[in-house]
């Protein structure tokens, strides 16, 4: 640039210190004056024989350009400046920040050949556990999800947060060696408690699984994203679903609805699921959660031991299922978990 104007040009810091500038002597003396008076100007400022401005978007930029004189012709060349070392400065953030790296491997964007040459330019280490969470807001509109979860996860070295979307928040967690699940629920937890008692903001959290190599980064960003379908599907009262934790839910998810329904007209031949009422259902529910306990179930839904039992024997008259015989409970549980996931996705294929 020295060559191509005939006149001092350079660039102020954050600090208001001069640390580039095409006469050397500059280097190091401290303008802080000019950066006080454009935090308070929309554009161009003049002083002292030269014309700055900021470098990139608004007052709040990190650095300034400067160039010698106070006429039109410095103000043309500041400006052509300050648009040239601001695309110089986006290419530049975007090849070394890890973030946009790592954004770059959970959305596909990057070939796998070329991650591993890109880790090594970036010094990012691999092999390194790590999982993805995937944070959903709903709710409030004038809080900023992306600014608040890093404030929580501050250490940008080792823990990564990421915006995909105006309400999709990632982050990815380094883990130690010896991770326990229960310890990445009990963070998941933390990020939900926090927005929802400071902020009054609902969030959803699905978890992937953990994994030891970057490149398995963009699979646990899936995980995670399925685990959040799936839950609104099998688990609506959980807020945080780990994929791990997904069970047969993940399984019927992945099937086509066409499966489904001939399933459920097979097992349901003699009489329809829809023929039973709440009051049935709900008999059916606790059997389930008392472990086919009999006598436990009836105890918990305050019923008499017989009225249990006549109970039973009507759902097997009508669906021909007898819930007391272990592979007809599984049968039909599955048969439920299938009816609701047709019911919340009637249009997946």
């Amino acid at each position: 640039m020295k060559d191509a104007v005939d006149r001092i040009v350079g660039v102020i810091d954050e600090n208001g210190v001069i640390v580039s500038c095409s006469e050397l002597s500059k280097v190091g003396n401290t303008r802080q004056g000019v950066r006080d008076e454009l935090s308070y100007s929309a554009d161009f400022v003049v002083s002292g024989g030269y014309t700055y401005k900021p470098i990139g978007n608004g007052p709040k930029s990190e650095y300034i350009v400067f160039v010698e004189g106070e006429d039109k012709f410095a103000e043309r060349t500041a400006a052509i400046l300050s648009i040239t070392l601001s695309n110089i400065k986006s290419l530049y953030d975007e090849k070394y920040d890890k973030s946009s790296f790592i954004k770059n491997i959970i959305l596909d964007n990057i070939l796998p050949s070329d991650i591993y040459v890109k880790s090594k330019e970036l010094h990012f280490t691999s092999e390194v556990t790590r999982i993805v969470m995937l944070i959903k807001f709903t709710g409030k509109n004038d809080i900023m999800p992306y600014q608040l979860v890093q404030n929580m996860f501050p250490d940008k070295n080792k823990d990564y947060v990421i915006s995909v979307g105006e309400k999709d928040i990632v982050l990815v967690k380094e883990l130690k060696p010896n991770y326990d699940m229960k310890q990445v629920e009990k963070i998941a937890k933390s990020i939900a408690d926090t927005f929802g008692t400071e902020f009054y903001s609902k969030v959803s959290i699905g978890i992937g699984t953990a994994v030891d190599n970057i490149k398995d980064l963009a699979r646990s960003f899936k995980e995670a994203q399925v685990a959040l379908e799936v839950g609104k599907v099998f688990d609506t009262e959980k807020d945080i679903v780990s994929y791990e934790n997904l069970g047969i839910g993940r399984l019927i998810y992945q099937l086509p609805t066409t499966l489904c329904e001939m399933f459920l007209q097979e097992v349901f031949k003699r009489g329809s699921l829809d023929a039973l009422d709440r009051e049935t259902l709900t008999t059916i529910q606790a059997f389930f959660e008392n472990n086919l306990n009999v006598s436990e179930t009836s105890r918990k839904l305050f019923v008499h031991r017989n009225t249990l039992v006549y109970r039973l024997e009507k759902i097997r008259k009508i669906t021909g299922l007898d819930l007391r015989e272990f592979d007809h409970a599984i049968t039909f549980k599955v048969a439920l978990m299938v009816k609701k996931y047709l019911t919340t996705k009637p249009v997946k294929l």
